[in-house]
C-alpha cells in the first residue's frame, strides 16, 4: 500500500485538531410519541486497504488488539462517536443519535485516515441499524402474548426478563418488557421505527394487564 513520506505525515497534535474538546453527552433524540433514538450504526467504505498498526501508532484516541478483535477502535468527541475500522477499508460508525451526526462523524474519521496517507475514496454511506426505546405506559401480559404470537416471539423469563418479538414488516426485533417498555433494533430509517411501533401498539394493548 502506498503511503505518504513519513516526514510529511501529520503529527498527533495535527490529528487531534480533528477532535473537538469534550462536550456533554447528547440527549437521546425524540422522534415521536414514546419513541427515543438511542444509537445509530452507519457504514462506509474508504475504497482502500488500511494499515491498522500504523493508524493505531499515529492516532491518540485509538485501540488495536488483533488478538481480541480484528478491527481498530477510534473515537472522536464531536459528535461523540466510535469508529470500528477494518483492514478491508470498511468503517462502522457507532454512537450517533441523528443521521446528520452519523454522517458527519464518518467524514471526520475518513479525513483522519486521509491525513495518514491512505488514498481514501469516501463512498457508500448508509444507516445500517437504528436502536430506539419506547414505552406504551401500561403493563403487558407477556406469557399470554407469547402463547398467541409464538411464531414471532420467544420468551424465557428465567434467562431474560423480556419477550423477543421478531416483526416481519418492517424487519425489526423488539424486546418487550412487562412494564410496557420496548427496545426496537434493526430499523434502517425513522419511518420503520414508527411503522414498527404502530404495528405493535394495538397488539400489546390487547394484552394489557388489568
Amino acid at each position: 500500500m502506498e503511503t505518504s513520506d513519513p516526514k510529511n505525515l501529520p503529527t498527533n497534535s495535527d490529528l487531534q485538531s480533528q477532535i473537538a474538546p469534550a462536550t456533554p453527552v447528547p440527549t437521546p433524540v425524540d422522534v415521536g410519541p414514546g419513541i427515543t433514538i438511542q444509537n445509530m450504526v452507519g457504514t462506509i467504505s474508504v475504497g482502500c486497504p488500511l494499515d491498522l498498526n500504523q493508524i493505531n501508532s499515529r492516532v491518540r484516541y485509538s485501540e488495536y488488539n488483533p488478538g481480541k478483535f480484528h478491527g481498530l477502535i477510534m473515537k472522536i468527541l464531536n459528535p461523540r462517536t466510535t469508529c470500528l475500522a477494518f483492514q478491508s477499508g470498511k468503517l462502522l460508525i457507532l454512537g450517533a443519535k441523528h443521521e446528520h451526526d452519523c454522517k458527519l462523524a464518518s467524514r471526520k474519521f475518513a479525513k483522519i485516515l486521509k491525513q495518514l496517507g491512505h488514498p481514501i475514496k469516501y463512498q457508500g454511506f448508509k444507516i445500517h441499524n437504528i436502536v430506539c426505546t419506547c414505552d406504551v405506559r401500561f403493563p403487558v401480559k407477556l406469557d399470554a402474548l407469547h402463547h398467541v404470537h409464538s411464531q414471532f416471539s420467544s420468551y424465557e423469563p428465567e434467562l431474560f426478563p423480556g419477550l423477543i418479538y421478531r416483526m416481519v414488516k418492517p424487519r425489526v426485533v423488539l424486546l418487550i418488557f412487562v412494564n410496557g417498555r420496548i427496545v426496537i433494533t434493526g430499523a434502517k430509517s425513522r419511518s420503520e421505527l414508527h411503522e414498527a411501533f404502530d404495528n405493535i401498539y394495538p397488539v400489546l394493548k390487547s394484552f394489557k394487564k388489568q
